[in-house]
């Protein structure tokens, strides 16, 4: 039964290093990898874009129109104002880049004089603002955006070191029962 240890390490370590020269050559691209490959692509490190439009028809002709620029580098988030009449239908939509002191009161309010209901929201992220809020439930500020934790995850040649590390401590201690 003890023999078969030595046999299962060396298959083990043979994966792995075969599998290393394979993942070698290739690698996931990170957002400062793309900055340095082409830094012309944005005007400034983390830069992005947000539809944006002053008092569209509706939500469809502002994202159809909307210029295709940079956020100035002072705003982190994408800010959207939705304005419907009491039957739900757009009035008037409002986009742009925004600072967080923008972003803080989202939410619906109803005004009363003329019987609109105005939804303003935030998100984090490029061109996050494609859609408009029409109630409560869409009318947030969503600060966390789509890269959030996404560099924090083991990559697959480090679960294959993590394993030849627990194959190769098996082995020592049973060569050392073993003797």
């Amino acid at each position: 039964m003890m023999d078969a240890w030595p046999a299962v390490a060396w298959i083990l370590m043979l994966v792995s290093v075969s599998e290393w020269t394979e993942t070698a050559e290739s690698r996931d691209f990170t957002m400062k990898d793309i900055i340095q490959l082409h830094p012309s692509t944005t005007p400034h490190p983390g830069g992005f874009k947000c539809f944006t439009c002053q008092d569209a028809a509706d939500n469809y002709d502002c994202n159809r129109w909307a210029p295709d620029v940079y956020c100035p580098k002072d705003t982190s988030y994408c800010y959207t104002l939705h304005m419907m009449d009491n039957h739900g239908d757009s009035v008037s939509v409002t986009k742009r880049c925004a600072t967080w002191e923008h972003c803080r009161f989202a939410g619906c309010v109803n005004i009363t004089h003329n019987g609109f209901q105005v939804c303003t929201s935030c998100c984090h992220g490029n061109i996050c603002n494609m859609l408009v809020p029409i109630n409560d439930s869409g009318a947030v500020f969503s600060s966390a955006g789509p890269l959030v934790g996404a560099g924090c995850r083991l990559r697959p040649a480090a679960l294959r070191y993590i394993t030849l590390i627990t194959a190769s401590s098996c082995w020592t201690h049973l060569r050392s029962r073993i003797a």
